[in-house]
């Protein structure tokens, strides 16, 4: 059967880990606009530090996997960046959550960060550096693909439906000509890798949590089961106990439980270890 639906944007909810790592982008830019300002120098070795750059990482630099999301100078990069996380991620937020999210965030980036330096070191492709939210942006993008195949969405000011499936061939289609244009920089093959690392974090890692935890959840059931029955197995025995004139509670406590024998009970004053049941 044919699956399609019509996905029209509103204004998604401003909440959770989008929120904070929306906000947590802008106040890093802001700081370092306003350094670019009042102390040059200083912003550009903020940038240094934290975009991704193929040399000073396999130099020991490995935080930068982490920092490079987070960096951006253009404001219109941060700003075309950011709707991007804010317009998409808000209904994927909603599907997978604000620790799937976090972990979609910053997964995808490590994963086309850490990709996209091993291909530099050809020498053929990855040069410069690589930084900004477009490479988490592009694997949203993926992972909303995934999570309403066959939707249609209409997105402002466009009067038709898209299909969604078009929108992440367009992204990649743009991306891998600026990756071309731009002899194959480092900035839009991680970005390019991007998507393919939101289609890595959803095959491998998210729908393996969630079978984890429908796991958890059917192990938590049949060890419940269990309890019951030994609760009823220890009525019953109780109501034998009653019939052959015992008192079940001196044997018995509260919860069905036998209870531990005294120390004097025990042979040569019993061992190091507790009482189980």
């Amino acid at each position: 059967m044919r699956r399609d639906t019509t996905f029209q944007f509103g204004l998604p909810r401003f909440a959770g880990a989008m929120r904070t790592i929306i906000l947590l982008t802008l106040g890093i830019w802001v700081v370092i606009i306003l350094l670019w300002a009042v102390n040059r120098p200083l912003a550009v070795a903020i940038v240094g530090l934290g975009q991704l750059n193929p040399a000073a990482f396999i130099h020991g630099a490995i935080w930068q996997l982490l920092t490079f999301p987070f960096i951006h100078v253009d404001p219109t990069h941060v700003l075309f960046a950011l709707l991007g996380v804010y317009f998409l991620g808000g209904p994927v937020q909603d599907r997978i959550r604000s620790r799937g999210f976090v972990e979609l965030y910053i997964v995808s980036s490590i994963l086309a960060g850490g990709v996209g330096v091993l291909l530099s070191l050809t020498g053929r492709i990855g040069a410069g550096p690589a930084f900004g939210a477009g490479c988490a942006a592009n694997a949203i993008v993926m992972v909303f693909y995934l999570l309403n195949r066959g939707t249609s969405i209409m997105m402002f000011p466009l009067p038709f439906q898209i299909p969604v499936l078009w929108v992440v061939v367009g992204i990649g289609g743009i991306e891998l000509a600026y990756f071309i244009l731009t002899g194959f920089s480092l900035f839009y093959l991680v970005q390019l890798l991007g998507i393919g690392s939101g289609y890595v974090w959803y095959t491998f890692m998210w729908r393996r949590s969630m079978l984890g935890t429908l796991e958890t959840k059917i192990g938590g059931m049949r060890n419940g089961y269990y309890r019951w029955k030994r609760r009823r197995a220890a009525k019953k025995f109780q109501v034998y106990m009653r019939k052959h004139e015992h008192d079940p509670k001196q044997i018995f406590d509260e919860y069905g439980n036998f209870k531990p024998p005294e120390e004097k009970d025990k042979k040569d004053g019993g061992g190091p270890g507790g009482w189980v049941n």
